[in-house]
């Protein structure tokens, strides 16, 4: 996925700048009589205001008896999808795709030009609030698995310079930063209709992409869901928001087997 392809999705999804509300981030859940899973929707890197871990969040988290993210990161690393470099790794070793770990710089890149830090993000502020409540913090995915995915992603062709002598990835980081703040206030406003339309943009223009880090994850993240639901007990699924998104989305894919979901806020 070059970085040109991930400024066109998410600025295509990116409304104007509006007035940021009380954070209300989307949340779901699935439930029947002895099983209820929380489903919410992270946002991987924030500014770290307003709050946003309150309401029907707060209440939802603090009902759970666990916390299952995408995957377990050793502490301190972060998500390799959001900080650069995998972390070394004992036995076979698997080679990140080159031009996904340069999307994923610049995205990183533009993020913390506007204030937007992993350290805030939702899935670290979770991981922190679940160990300090004694909670058990599992992952959808383990970090070998993912980082075999990163090695697969397809490759781009090299970016050319323009004219003038700047790259397309230069070009694209004013557009960039920008559409990723307003994608920020649009997660802060619960609102799932630019995810849609970014995920779309996504699979019309990088199908392999889409399929490899959306569809097929979706599908096993439901799954999982599903068989979670033959234990009593109450858990608390947050995965990014994108997998709650769009016609392959894990709820979709829920409901394709019959599990319901309903929002809460």
């Amino acid at each position: 996925m070059g970085i040109m392809t991930l400024a066109a999705a998410i600025a295509a999804a990116s409304p104007g700048a509006a007035s940021l509300p009380d954070a209300e981030p989307a949340i779901f859940q699935v439930a029947d009589g002895d099983t209820r899973v929380y489903i919410f929707g992270t946002f991987h890197a924030l500014d770290g205001k307003p709050d946003w871990f309150n309401d029907d969040v707060r209440t939802a988290f603090d009902q759970s008896a666990e916390l299952v993210l995408e995957t377990v990161i050793p502490e301190p690393a972060s998500d390799p999808a959001l900080a650069g470099p995998p972390p070394a790794l004992p036995g076979p070793q698997v080679t990140t795709s080159a031009s996904f770990l340069g999307t994923t710089k610049m995205a990183i890149k533009a993020g913390k030009s506007q204030g937007l830090s992993v350290a805030h993000g939702a899935d670290m502020v979770l991981r922190r609030a679940a160990d300090d409540a004694g909670k058990p913090v599992e992952g959808l995915e383990t970090l070998e698995s993912q980082l075999a995915m990163f090695a697969r992603m397809p490759a781009t062709a090299p970016a050319k310079a323009a004219p003038g002598g700047r790259p397309a990835e230069q070009r694209a980081m004013p557009a960039l930063s920008k559409a990723m703040v307003e994608l920020q206030n649009a997660w802060k406003r619960g609102d799932q209709a630019i995810f849609v339309q970014m995920i779309d943009q996504l699979r019309r223009s990088s199908p392999d992409l889409y399929r490899m880090m959306f569809a097929e994850r979706n599908s096993r993240w439901a799954d999982w869901i599903a068989a979670r639901m033959q234990t009593p007990g109450t858990v608390f699924v947050a995965v990014g928001a994108g997998h709650l998104a769009g016609k392959d989305s894990v709820l979709v894919r829920l409901a394709e087997m019959g599990i319901e979901s309903s929002r809460l806020n």
